[in-house]
């Protein structure tokens, strides 16, 4: 019995450690059965086009009627027009209310980069929280509307393709061999979940999976919403029906196997769902239709749906640059969130351009176009601008994603290979329309060039397995290109050293083990990532430069870094910087950079490149709202800390009814015989031994040590750099707190608060009343009373899950920390509360990021256990 006991001990082990390998390779297992699927979708699709020929497709594309493209760009428009009202609901569902220009603009280009580049609840969801967070909403706003309008669709593609099913399964099940009793059984299992979800949702009740409390619209919320789905699916769908040839399939049959397709190819993780949606659509026609056709249909339907759309999105943007447009009315709502949009805009579309360069290297040129290129031009060029070409799209792939971080590298290299690009384009084939999409990049790019300022290596950068996934699918999709287009050429070795101009197989051949093996050396240097180091301390002179900065900005705070246990990134002018620490594999910036507003940017993405480059996670600790967008753009994601306490000190008065429990605590401590003094700088020398007893004491009987970083410690070069409030009694010193302030006068705080074990209750409070006043007196504006932990967490029932821990811990945690005391004792000064955030990059959990917090400022693991 007892082996038998350890055997299912050791079982159950091993499952623990296995789902523990996947919790942390999750990114990289997910990756990796993307790209195997999409090769198996290829080879489907070999399959399925066996008897289907490069120019079969070629000569359905160009039968296809104008009317069938207007009709197709008619319907685009209707589909992006219902696109835009599933942000609008989901602004109404929070509660909010934003102007329409605002919303529109940046839902359809939230939906023009999510349908390029796939990822659409991340691709758009980065546009939606750089747009949303201009206009006001809150992170966790913005959270709840990507939410929904993810949940919306997917609930409402699900909802109309099991209505579709449940109708005409009879039509479908022949289409795909399928008996029509499952298809319909299956349809209606859908539905009743989704009438349930309906039922148990009505009136906005909250429903709790698991640890998940979800808040449900109400019945007027999901039917508006529903309406809106479903009318953006029949448009979309009938964009690629009115491309098809005349068919014996209804529209309503379509419309369930578009549907499918649609849901098949989110679910399959694959960009766009390339290859995926295009299977599932051939593999239902392909019995109806001829395949050549609905390949030809295919294509047409990703340029209306996808390519314009996003040219659209980079037009409207742009044209709000020119200066005959800037001072249209217009233009001036679209100008206020356009800068904010544009990267995520141009990346797409470089991305888009790149794909294109790649496959056009394995695709052939027109023979009319060969024989007058072969009149002007020698043979080694026409081949070498055909080589380069495909590198110069790899080289847009990889600067996409430096253009999305705004990084100036990443914009010279999109720059310089698009202009390359567009020149070899027509060296190699006269490719008209690849020239014109290029040229359109380059108009983007130059248009909006002072968006991309932020210094940062772009070799430096390790592509994410994201990234790389992307490029192992580009490469499988030009396998799968090139074996369909050149499928009757018979493989031999002589192909790679044919060089002619009617020998374009061996070309594609050529371009596609170039673009394989520098991807191949991209992958490897990205997968390669340097070792970790542990920033060293600032030395005197860096301490000195930074305490220069901060004398002349108006963070008090910012005097932590007189502490000298901090390193210190300055920015390239020297007027700003970022103080942080390392712990375990976190490197954390202490408040948002101090210094020159203008280097915040630079200096956000130098630390979180920095941190990247030592393989190391960036952190951002008690950042203020401001510095939101910012670490959004670098791709950090934002979780609530507690709130800021600031007292207005221009009208701090001890006067009424709110004061009275402070004024009888100043008037006690005082008939007790304390009496406050502020002592210099230069004066606190000659009592420094003095407060070191009273120091120690308060160390002893609280059992705690000093602690560091975002806390200071009794360190005599500390302490006498700042002045010092004082209580005596009796001459003696019994407490003491610095005061940190700045040259501005506009904020000041304290940081060491230390009192004897014997000193009269109510001192503290005493010190702060005096210090406060001391202040007023002096011509501050503020006092910074210091941030309450977990305090103003959200209590809504749809909050983040985050914020609802936060909250519980901050209702029943009171034994292992005062975390109401702590706000009640700064409450008693009616200050105005401030948000406070933790940003974290990467996808790891932010508890790990809070954690190495903890231990930073404790002093690692013993000193945590040893407060």
């Amino acid at each position: 019995m007892t082996s038998q006991n350890n055997l299912e001990e050791i079982q159950r082990e091993d499952v623990r450690g296995f789902r523990g390998l996947l919790r942390r390779y999750r990114t990289q297992v997910v990756a990796t059965a993307t790209v195997t699927l999409f090769c198996l979708v290829g080879y489907a699709i070999m399959q399925l086009t066996d008897e289907v020929r490069y120019d079969d497709v070629v000569e359905a594309l160009a039968e296809t009627r104008l009317s069938s493209i207007l009709l197709a760009l008619f319907f685009a428009a209707l589909s992006f027009l219902a696109l835009v009202f599933y942000d609008l609901n989901a602004i109404d569902y929070i509660g909010k209310r934003l102007p329409f220009p605002h919303v529109a603009l940046t839902a359809f280009s939230a939906y023009a980069v999510g349908n390029t580049a796939g990822f659409g609840a991340l691709s758009g969801g980065a546009i939606r929280y750089r747009a949303y967070t201009r206009l006001g909403l809150s992170p966790e706003d913005i959270g709840r509307v990507i939410a929904f309008v993810t949940l919306s669709f997917g609930l409402g593609l699900a909802a109309v393709a099991a209505i579709a099913l449940l109708v005409i399964a009879d039509e479908i099940a022949p289409l795909i061999s399928f008996s029509s009793f499952w298809l319909r059984a299956i349809a209606a299992v859908i539905l009743a979940i989704l009438g349930i979800l309906v039922v148990a949702g009505r009136d906005g009740r909250v429903i709790e999976i698991g640890p998940v409390a979800l808040r449900l619209p109400d019945s007027r919320t999901w039917s508006r919403q529903f309406l809106v789905t479903a009318f953006d699916i029949a448009a979309s769908a009938s964009v690629l029906y009115v491309l098809l040839p005349q068919t014996a399939i209804g529209w309503p049959v379509f419309l369930a196997v578009y549907a499918i397709a649609v849901g098949l190819g989110v679910l399959s993780h694959v960009p766009a769902g390339l290859g995926v949606f295009e299977t599932v659509i051939i593999a239902s026609l392909g019995s109806a239709v001829n395949i050549d056709a609905v390949l030809g249909s295919l294509v047409l339907y990703r340029l209306i749906y996808h390519v314009l759309p996003l040219l659209i999105a980079i037009l409207v943007v742009s044209a709000t640059e020119l200066r005959r447009f800037v001072d249209h009315p217009a233009a001036s709502s679209v100008r206020r969130i356009g800068g904010r949009l544009m990267p995520q805009l141009l990346s797409a579309l470089a991305l888009l351009l790149g794909i294109m360069l790649i496959f056009s290297s394995v695709t052939p040129t027109p023979d009319q176009n060969l024989e007058l290129l072969s009149d002007y031009l020698p043979l080694p060029i026409v081949e070498g601008a055909h080589f380069l070409s495909s590198l110069f799209g790899l080289a847009l792939v990889v600067a996409a994603r430096g253009l999305g971080q705004r990084l100036d590298g990443a914009w010279w290299v999109a720059v310089l290979s698009a202009v390359a690009a567009l020149t070899l384009s027509l060296l190699k084939a006269i490719a008209l329309v690849e020239a014109a999409f290029l040229a359109f990049l380059i108009f983007g790019l130059l248009v909006r060039r002072r968006l991309f300022t932020r210094h940062a290596s772009l070799l430096n950068q390790a592509m994410t397995a994201s990234w790389l996934m992307a490029i192992a699918v580009i490469i499988v999709g030009a396998v799968v290109i090139l074996l369909f287009v050149y499928r009757d050429v018979e493989y031999s070795n002589e192909l790679w050293w044919q060089f002619e101009f009617a020998a374009e197989a061996p070309r594609g051949l050529r371009a596609l083990l170039g673009i394989t093996i520098i991807s191949l050396a991209i992958s490897i240097f990205s997968l390669l990532r340097p070792a970790t180091f542990k920033p060293e301390p600032a030395d005197e002179d860096a301490v000195r430069r930074a305490v220069e900065i901060v004398d002349k900005q108006d963070s008090a705070d910012a005097n932590l870094v007189r502490m000298g246990d901090k390193s210190i990134m300055f920015s390239e002018k020297g007027d700003a910087f970022i103080m942080y620490g390392r712990q375990g594999r976190s490197w954390i910036a202490l408040f948002d950079p101090i210094g020159d507003h203008h280097a915040v940017q630079e200096l956000v993405w130098r630390f979180v490149e920095a941190a990247r480059a030592a393989g190391c996670r960036a952190v951002f600790y008690q950042i203020s709202p401001a510095l939101l967008s910012h670490c959004a753009d670098a791709g950090l994601r934002a979780f609530k800390l507690g709130e800021l306490a600031v007292a207005d000190l221009r009208t701090f008065e001890m006067k009424g009814g709110k004061w009275a429990n402070l004024r009888q605590t100043a008037s006690r401590a005082q008939r007790e015989g304390l009496s406050f003094e502020v002592i210099s700088a230069e004066g606190v020398t000659s009592i420094l031994d003095d407060l070191s007893a009273v120091s120690s004491a308060w160390l002893e009987d609280h059992n705690t040590r000093e602690k560091g970083f975002s806390l200071g410690a009794f360190k005599p070069d500390y302490v006498i750099s700042q002045p010092l409030g004082v209580l005596r009694k009796d001459g003696r010193i019994v407490a003491f707190a610095n005061i940190l302030v700045t040259g501005t006068k506009s904020e000041a705080t304290i940081d060491l608060m230390r009192f004897s074990p014997d000193a009269p209750k109510g001192a503290m409070d005493f010190l702060f009343v005096q210090i406060m006043e001391h202040l007023r007196a002096e011509g501050y504006k503020h006092f910074n009373l210091g941030m309450a932990p977990l305090s103003g967490m959200s209590k809504r029932e749809t909050a983040p899950v985050w914020d609802r821990i936060g909250r519980t811990v901050f209702e029943h945690g009171e034994r292992f920390y005062n975390f109401k005391g702590l706000r009640a004792f700064k409450s008693k000064f009616h200050p105005h509360w401030q948000p406070r955030y933790l940003a974290v990059s990467g996808v790891g959990n932010p508890m790990i990021a809070l954690m190495d917090v903890t231990f930073l400022i404790g002093g690692g693991l013993k000193g945590v256990v040893r407060k």
